[in-house]
Protein backbone atom coordinates (compact mmCIF):
# COMPACT_ATOMS: atom_id res chain seq x y z
CA UNK A 1 0.00 0.00 0.00
CA UNK A 2 1.49 3.63 -0.91
CA UNK A 3 2.18 6.15 1.47
CA UNK A 4 0.33 9.27 1.74
CA UNK A 5 1.30 12.11 3.54
CA UNK A 6 0.75 15.93 3.83
CA UNK A 7 3.52 18.47 3.95
CA UNK A 8 3.74 21.76 4.58
CA UNK A 9 6.83 22.80 3.81
CA UNK A 10 7.44 25.42 0.55
CA UNK A 11 8.73 24.62 -2.60
CA UNK A 12 12.30 25.85 -3.95
CA UNK A 13 14.17 24.37 -6.81
CA UNK A 14 12.07 21.88 -7.27
CA UNK A 15 12.88 20.69 -3.73
CA UNK A 16 11.09 20.98 -0.66
CA UNK A 17 13.00 23.08 2.35
CA UNK A 18 12.93 23.71 5.86
CA UNK A 19 10.33 27.10 6.14
CA UNK A 20 6.93 26.96 5.87
CA UNK A 21 4.50 27.11 2.85
CA UNK A 22 1.52 25.94 0.89
CA UNK A 23 0.66 22.55 1.92
CA UNK A 24 1.17 19.76 -0.57
CA UNK A 25 -0.59 16.25 -1.20
CA UNK A 26 1.89 13.62 -1.31
CA UNK A 27 1.28 9.75 -2.34
CA UNK A 28 4.91 7.72 -2.33
CA UNK A 29 5.44 3.81 -3.32
CA UNK A 30 7.72 1.58 -1.16
CA UNK A 31 10.92 2.30 -3.04
CA UNK A 32 10.31 6.39 -2.49
CA UNK A 33 12.36 7.74 -0.08
CA UNK A 34 13.32 11.21 1.97
CA UNK A 35 13.59 13.99 1.51
CA UNK A 36 10.46 14.01 -0.66
CA UNK A 37 9.90 14.39 -4.30
CA UNK A 38 7.26 17.50 -5.09
CA UNK A 39 6.71 15.74 -8.11
CA UNK A 40 4.98 13.45 -6.03
CA UNK A 41 2.17 15.05 -5.24
CA UNK A 42 -1.34 14.81 -5.93
CA UNK A 43 -4.56 16.97 -6.32
CA UNK A 44 -6.13 17.23 -2.47
CA UNK A 45 -9.51 15.85 -3.42
CA UNK A 46 -8.33 13.07 -5.33
CA UNK A 47 -5.73 12.44 -3.00
CA UNK A 48 -8.68 12.04 0.08
CA UNK A 49 -11.08 10.49 -2.38
CA UNK A 50 -7.69 7.67 -3.19
CA UNK A 51 -6.82 7.78 0.48
CA UNK A 52 -10.82 6.74 1.75
CA UNK A 53 -11.04 4.35 -1.30
CA UNK A 54 -7.28 2.86 0.56
CA UNK A 55 -9.59 2.40 4.05
CA UNK A 56 -10.25 -1.10 5.19
CA UNK A 57 -14.13 -0.88 5.85
CA UNK A 58 -16.10 -3.21 8.40
CA UNK A 59 -19.22 -3.29 10.06
CA UNK A 60 -18.93 -1.77 13.88
CA UNK A 61 -21.08 -3.23 16.52
CA UNK A 62 -24.24 -0.64 15.30
CA UNK A 63 -24.64 -1.99 12.18
CA UNK A 64 -22.52 0.79 10.80
CA UNK A 65 -20.17 0.90 8.13
CA UNK A 66 -17.13 2.22 9.17
CA UNK A 67 -12.86 2.67 9.10
CA UNK A 68 -10.10 4.12 10.45
CA UNK A 69 -7.31 6.88 9.46
CA UNK A 70 -4.63 7.94 11.93
CA UNK A 71 -3.09 10.99 11.30
CA UNK A 72 0.68 11.23 13.06
CA UNK A 73 2.39 14.53 13.69
CA UNK A 74 5.73 14.75 14.25
CA UNK A 75 7.94 16.68 16.66
CA UNK A 76 10.88 18.97 16.24
CA UNK A 77 14.68 18.05 15.05
CA UNK A 78 12.75 15.02 12.46
CA UNK A 79 13.95 15.34 9.29
CA UNK A 80 11.84 14.20 6.22
CA UNK A 81 13.74 10.78 6.43
CA UNK A 82 12.92 10.59 10.20
CA UNK A 83 9.07 11.23 9.85
CA UNK A 84 8.56 8.89 6.93
CA UNK A 85 10.69 6.16 9.00
CA UNK A 86 8.63 6.58 11.71
CA UNK A 87 5.43 6.52 9.90
CA UNK A 88 6.33 3.01 7.51
CA UNK A 89 6.92 1.62 11.52
CA UNK A 90 3.72 2.19 12.70
CA UNK A 91 2.18 1.28 9.18
CA UNK A 92 4.17 -1.77 10.01
CA UNK A 93 3.49 -2.25 13.63
CA UNK A 94 0.24 -1.19 14.00
CA UNK A 95 -1.47 -4.09 11.63
CA UNK A 96 -0.03 -6.55 13.67
CA UNK A 97 -1.70 -5.79 17.16
CA UNK A 98 -5.21 -5.57 15.60
CA UNK A 99 -5.62 -2.25 14.19
CA UNK A 100 -6.18 -2.12 10.45
CA UNK A 101 -6.35 1.53 9.68
CA UNK A 102 -4.39 3.44 7.08
CA UNK A 103 -1.82 5.36 8.57
CA UNK A 104 -0.80 8.92 7.29
CA UNK A 105 1.66 12.02 8.35
CA UNK A 106 1.39 15.50 8.46
CA UNK A 107 5.07 16.87 8.45
CA UNK A 108 5.67 20.36 8.66
CA UNK A 109 9.28 22.28 8.70
CA UNK A 110 11.72 21.76 11.37
CA UNK A 111 15.03 22.36 12.12
CA UNK A 112 17.50 19.42 12.70
CA UNK A 113 19.23 21.10 16.12
CA UNK A 114 17.96 20.76 19.48
CA UNK A 115 19.21 24.51 19.82
CA UNK A 116 16.67 25.35 17.55
CA UNK A 117 13.78 24.46 19.83
CA UNK A 118 12.08 27.81 20.14
CA UNK A 119 12.14 28.62 16.42
CA UNK A 120 10.48 25.29 15.60
CA UNK A 121 7.66 26.33 17.87
CA UNK A 122 7.35 29.24 15.88
CA UNK A 123 7.28 27.62 12.45
CA UNK A 124 4.45 24.71 14.38
CA UNK A 125 2.70 27.56 15.29
CA UNK A 126 2.40 28.68 11.68
CA UNK A 127 1.45 25.73 9.88
CA UNK A 128 -0.54 24.14 12.81
CA UNK A 129 -3.89 25.32 10.86
CA UNK A 130 -3.23 23.23 7.66
CA UNK A 131 -3.79 20.03 10.29
CA UNK A 132 -7.34 20.87 10.60
CA UNK A 133 -8.11 22.52 7.23
CA UNK A 134 -6.25 20.15 4.76
CA UNK A 135 -6.30 17.12 6.69
CA UNK A 136 -9.34 16.11 9.65
CA UNK A 137 -11.66 18.95 7.46
CA UNK A 138 -11.20 17.99 3.86
CA UNK A 139 -11.47 14.10 5.10
CA UNK A 140 -14.88 14.92 7.31
CA UNK A 141 -15.99 16.64 4.28
CA UNK A 142 -14.80 14.16 1.92
CA UNK A 143 -16.80 10.94 3.75
CA UNK A 144 -19.90 12.85 4.07
CA UNK A 145 -20.61 12.57 0.05
CA UNK A 146 -19.41 8.46 1.20
CA UNK A 147 -21.47 5.44 1.94
CA UNK A 148 -19.01 5.63 5.24
CA UNK A 149 -17.77 6.66 8.39
CA UNK A 150 -14.36 7.86 8.46
CA UNK A 151 -12.64 7.55 12.29
CA UNK A 152 -10.19 9.76 12.18
CA UNK A 153 -7.29 9.45 15.26
CA UNK A 154 -4.05 11.55 15.79
CA UNK A 155 -1.25 10.67 17.34
CA UNK A 156 1.40 13.53 18.34
CA UNK A 157 4.41 12.96 19.46
CA UNK A 158 6.57 15.74 21.50
CA UNK A 159 6.23 18.92 19.85
CA UNK A 160 3.46 17.36 17.97
CA UNK A 161 1.56 17.95 20.28
CA UNK A 162 1.72 21.96 20.43
CA UNK A 163 0.58 21.55 16.85
CA UNK A 164 -2.85 19.72 17.67
CA UNK A 165 -3.09 22.19 20.35
CA UNK A 166 -2.49 25.46 18.38
CA UNK A 167 -4.54 23.93 15.45
CA UNK A 168 -7.58 22.84 17.08
CA UNK A 169 -7.33 26.64 18.78
CA UNK A 170 -7.08 28.25 15.78
CA UNK A 171 -9.32 26.27 14.03
CA UNK A 172 -12.39 26.70 16.49
CA UNK A 173 -11.98 30.59 15.25
CA UNK A 174 -12.51 29.85 11.54
CA UNK A 175 -16.07 30.45 10.36
CA UNK A 176 -15.53 28.04 7.61
CA UNK A 177 -14.17 25.47 9.31
CA UNK A 178 -16.94 25.24 12.00
CA UNK A 179 -19.58 25.57 8.93
CA UNK A 180 -18.89 21.79 9.26
CA UNK A 181 -19.49 19.48 12.36
CA UNK A 182 -15.39 17.77 12.64
CA UNK A 183 -14.10 16.06 15.65
CA UNK A 184 -11.69 13.49 15.63
CA UNK A 185 -12.46 10.19 17.68
CA UNK A 186 -9.00 9.32 19.52
CA UNK A 187 -6.22 11.60 20.64
CA UNK A 188 -3.16 10.01 21.94
CA UNK A 189 -0.26 12.46 22.78
CA UNK A 190 3.31 10.36 23.34
CA UNK A 191 6.00 12.68 24.69
CA UNK A 192 3.88 15.42 24.51
CA UNK A 193 5.87 18.72 24.79
CA UNK A 194 3.34 20.90 26.14
CA UNK A 195 2.19 21.70 30.02
CA UNK A 196 0.57 19.56 32.06
CA UNK A 197 -0.97 22.97 33.33
CA UNK A 198 -2.70 23.50 29.99
CA UNK A 199 -4.58 20.31 30.42
CA UNK A 200 -7.15 20.79 32.96
CA UNK A 201 -10.66 21.01 32.32
CA UNK A 202 -11.44 24.91 30.74
CA UNK A 203 -8.22 26.05 30.06
CA UNK A 204 -7.73 28.49 27.08
CA UNK A 205 -5.05 26.38 25.20
CA UNK A 206 -6.97 23.26 25.41
CA UNK A 207 -10.84 23.65 25.89
CA UNK A 208 -10.64 23.35 21.46
CA UNK A 209 -9.20 19.98 21.74
CA UNK A 210 -11.34 19.00 24.47
CA UNK A 211 -14.41 20.01 22.67
CA UNK A 212 -13.42 18.16 19.03
CA UNK A 213 -12.30 14.61 20.36
CA UNK A 214 -14.00 11.83 21.96
CA UNK A 215 -11.24 10.53 24.05
CA UNK A 216 -7.73 11.84 24.95
CA UNK A 217 -4.79 9.70 25.45
CA UNK A 218 -1.68 10.78 27.38
CA UNK A 219 1.44 8.27 27.78
CA UNK A 220 3.95 9.85 29.78
CA UNK A 221 7.16 8.97 31.22
CA UNK A 222 9.42 10.30 34.27
CA UNK A 223 12.02 9.19 32.52
CA UNK A 224 12.14 11.50 29.66
CA UNK A 225 15.61 13.51 29.48
CA UNK A 226 14.79 15.83 26.84
CA UNK A 227 11.33 17.14 28.51
CA UNK A 228 13.75 18.13 31.35
CA UNK A 229 16.04 19.98 29.36
CA UNK A 230 13.02 21.81 27.79
CA UNK A 231 11.61 22.44 31.55
CA UNK A 232 15.05 23.81 32.21
CA UNK A 233 16.56 25.89 29.31
CA UNK A 234 14.06 26.57 26.99
CA UNK A 235 9.85 26.49 28.49
CA UNK A 236 10.51 27.89 31.60
CA UNK A 237 9.62 26.05 34.74
CA UNK A 238 6.01 24.26 33.78
CA UNK A 239 6.62 20.74 33.58
CA UNK A 240 5.38 18.56 30.65
CA UNK A 241 2.60 16.72 29.56
CA UNK A 242 4.44 14.03 28.39
CA UNK A 243 6.98 13.70 31.66
CA UNK A 244 4.42 14.20 34.68
CA UNK A 245 1.31 13.63 33.05
CA UNK A 246 -2.07 14.67 33.10
CA UNK A 247 -3.32 17.10 35.75
CA UNK A 248 -5.85 16.33 38.38
CA UNK A 249 -7.76 18.60 36.98
CA UNK A 250 -7.95 16.87 33.63
CA UNK A 251 -12.09 15.96 32.29
CA UNK A 252 -13.56 12.40 31.88
CA UNK A 253 -12.82 12.22 28.27
CA UNK A 254 -8.73 12.38 29.57
CA UNK A 255 -6.68 9.53 30.22
CA UNK A 256 -3.14 9.11 31.16
CA UNK A 257 -1.35 5.83 30.73
CA UNK A 258 2.34 6.22 32.91
CA UNK A 259 4.84 5.03 31.11
CA UNK A 260 7.87 5.10 33.48
CA UNK A 261 8.06 1.78 35.27
CA UNK A 262 7.98 0.11 32.17
CA UNK A 263 10.54 1.91 30.58
CA UNK A 264 12.50 1.25 33.49
CA UNK A 265 12.08 -2.16 33.13
CA UNK A 266 12.21 -2.67 29.42
CA UNK A 267 13.71 -0.18 27.78
CA UNK A 268 16.07 2.34 29.89
CA UNK A 269 19.27 -1.12 30.64
CA UNK A 270 19.49 -0.78 26.46
CA UNK A 271 19.26 3.23 26.74
CA UNK A 272 22.22 4.16 28.50
CA UNK A 273 25.12 6.67 27.10
CA UNK A 274 24.47 9.88 25.42
CA UNK A 275 21.96 7.85 22.95
CA UNK A 276 19.59 7.23 25.81
CA UNK A 277 18.36 11.05 25.78
CA UNK A 278 16.93 10.19 22.25
CA UNK A 279 15.58 6.82 23.14
CA UNK A 280 13.78 8.19 26.29
CA UNK A 281 11.96 10.72 24.30
CA UNK A 282 11.03 8.30 21.26
CA UNK A 283 11.24 4.62 22.96
CA UNK A 284 7.61 4.08 21.38
CA UNK A 285 8.55 3.55 18.21
CA UNK A 286 8.65 0.14 17.81
CA UNK A 287 8.13 -0.86 20.99
CA UNK A 288 5.92 -4.36 20.80
CA UNK A 289 3.73 -3.08 24.30
CA UNK A 290 3.02 0.48 23.68
CA UNK A 291 1.65 -0.47 19.96
CA UNK A 292 -0.27 -2.89 21.05
CA UNK A 293 -1.39 -0.50 24.15
CA UNK A 294 -2.45 1.66 20.97
CA UNK A 295 -3.90 -0.16 18.48
CA UNK A 296 -6.75 -0.98 21.73
CA UNK A 297 -6.94 2.43 22.00
CA UNK A 298 -8.03 3.29 18.46
CA UNK A 299 -9.79 0.01 18.00
CA UNK A 300 -12.29 1.12 21.01
CA UNK A 301 -13.45 -2.13 21.07
CA UNK A 302 -12.89 -2.59 24.80
CA UNK A 303 -13.06 0.02 27.58
CA UNK A 304 -9.97 2.02 28.79
CA UNK A 305 -10.50 0.35 31.94
CA UNK A 306 -9.81 -3.27 30.52
CA UNK A 307 -6.92 -2.96 27.96
CA UNK A 308 -4.89 -5.72 28.67
CA UNK A 309 -0.90 -3.88 28.48
CA UNK A 310 -2.48 -1.52 31.44
CA UNK A 311 -3.09 -1.59 35.29
CA UNK A 312 -5.69 0.51 36.68
CA UNK A 313 -4.45 2.74 39.37
CA UNK A 314 -7.44 5.27 39.49
CA UNK A 315 -10.12 6.59 37.58
CA UNK A 316 -8.49 7.54 34.06
CA UNK A 317 -5.29 7.11 35.52
CA UNK A 318 -2.89 3.51 34.44
CA UNK A 319 0.12 2.17 34.35
CA UNK A 320 1.71 0.31 31.07
CA UNK A 321 2.90 -3.10 31.66
CA UNK A 322 3.44 -6.58 29.81
CA UNK A 323 0.68 -8.29 28.50
CA UNK A 324 1.88 -10.95 31.25
CA UNK A 325 2.42 -8.27 33.81
CA UNK A 326 5.79 -8.61 34.24
CA UNK A 327 8.00 -5.77 33.07
CA UNK A 328 6.97 -2.50 34.06
CA UNK A 329 4.37 -3.58 36.60
CA UNK A 330 3.51 -1.77 39.63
Amino acid sequence: MPDYLITVRSVSNGAFTDSPGATTFLKLDDADTAPFDPALSMPPDDWVRELIGQVVKSTDATGVLRGDVLAFIHGYNNSMADVLARHRVLKRDLPAHGFVGTVISFDWPCYDSALAYVPDREEAKQTAFGLVRDCIWRVARMQSQLDCDINVHLLAHSTGAYVVQEAFDDADDRRAINSINWTVSQIALISGDISSDSMAAGDADTESIYGHCVRLTNYSNGYDEVLQISNIKRIGIEPRVGRVGLPAAAPAIAVNVDCSSYYQAAIMPQALGAAGITTSHSWQFGDPVFTEDLAQTLNGDVDRSVITTREMQAVNRFTLRSPNGSAGSS
